[in-house]
């Protein structure tokens, strides 16, 4: 296994999503999820800071990198550094690595533009999501990648069951393309946090091959998903991640 693709869900609890998400649950189903993995914090951003970086940098609200510049490494730009790949996919996103809000697209859903020093990595790396398409077909997913759906699909603004159409399209591609069927390939679906209503537990899908019906009871976080993309890419987790159990050990993955 040497690919680990990240698709992220908004604000929504485990029940919700496995009430209301019928094709994303009937994947956790044939394949794997966890039931004690729960977000970090609210609002979004120092979730999927958590995600990208191993810390939320003490940020407590969902301003844009121009309100957050972050002088701290990336798993990101950490992985690329070491001559690994990473990408990522951002739906409704004008420009590669753009950061501002533009229409359905968030800014604070797309971590790696936050990190001020590997803003030349983002510019080639961060992409909009007719990228992700094109990977999946050629057999060149990222070793680690992040697939962020715009305000709509995420089920920020829109019902979850608009997301899980969005995921039975997406995930539904890369499931049957090239990367997964070879068993290089595992792909997590977790959701950023839940509605501040059951206490930050979320649910979260892990997809391989090798997985058959798998439910782990394992105290899981963010920082475990981090802590998965470090491990992915054959790097050293960042910050918190260091400490964090490991979502793919969790899954037998490692």
């Amino acid at each position: 296994m040497t690919k680990l693709l990240v698709f992220v869900v908004e604000n929504h609890s485990l029940d919700q999503m496995q009430q209301e998400m019928p094709w994303l649950n009937s994947v956790a189903q044939r394949y794997g999820y966890a039931t004690n993995y729960q977000a970090i914090t609210h609002p979004s951003l120092p979730n999927y800071l958590a995600m990208a970086g191993g810390d939320t940098y003490g940020i407590t609200d969902d301003a844009s990198p121009a309100g957050h510049p972050i002088d701290a490494p990336s798993v990101f730009g950490q992985a690329l550094d070491a001559g690994r790949t990473a990408t990522v996919y951002a739906e409704a996103m004008s420009t590669p690595c753009e950061d501002v809000n533009d229409g359905t697209y968030a800014v604070r859903h797309n971590p790696w533009t936050y990190y001020v020093a590997e803003r030349q990595q983002c510019q080639e790396h961060d992409l909009p999501l007719p990228a992700l398409q094109q990977d999946v077909a050629a057999s060149n997913l990222p070793n680690i990648g992040l697939v962020v759906p715009d305000t709509c699909n995420d089920a920020h603004d829109c019902p979850l069951s608009q997301a899980d159409e969005w995921m039975r399209q997406y995930v539904g591609l890369v499931l049957a393309g090239p990367d997964f069927a070879s068993g290089r390939l595992v792909v997590v679906v977790t959701a950023d946090e839940d509605d501040r209503h059951h206490d930050n537990r979320i649910l979260t899908v892990v997809a391989h091959p090798s997985l058959e019906h798998q439910v782990s009871s394992t105290a899981l976080n963010h920082y475990s998903l981090s802590r998965a993309y470090a491990e992915t890419a054959g790097i050293a987790p960042l910050a918190n991640a260091a400490d964090a159990p490991s979502l793919l050990g969790a899954f037998g993955l490692r």
